[in-house]
């Protein structure tokens, strides 16, 4: 292989119980007010990356964070990791605005998220 098939980790995504409280905490890490504040999430944009926070965890029920590598081809690259043996949780689907999003399991269980812009 001559070069990596993703463009890197650059959405990290956080499950809060406290939507409000959990801004506060990450503005203050962050240095930068939310770019996205919504009831139902709320994403800050920082040195290229984007960190969100989703209430709950999200209709997708997240338990623990999810970090999302950036990836040209989402549909090959969840084929890839299925062939590999990792488990598909959550089958690519927009977001909105063209983003696509998709989610699997490592061997062990570990979340992979995947992320498409178009």
């Amino acid at each position: 292989m001559t070069g990596s098939s993703t463009q890197g980790i650059k959405t990290v995504l956080y499950p809060v119980s406290d939507l409000a409280a959990a801004k506060e905490v990450y503005a203050a890490l962050l240095g930068v007010p939310p770019k996205t504040d919504e009831s139902y999430y709320v994403g800050f944009e920082a040195e290229g990356q984007h960190i969100g926070l989703v209430p709950s965890g999200g209709p997708q029920g997240m338990t623990s964070p999810v970090a999302y590598w950036h990836v040209p081809d989402i549909e090959a690259k969840l084929a890839e990791l299925t062939v590999a043996g990792a488990t598909v949780k959550e089958p690519a689907h927009d977001v909105g605005g063209g983003r696509l999003v998709a989610a699997a399991t490592d061997t062990d269980g570990n979340a992979l998220g995947l992320l498409q812009d178009r």
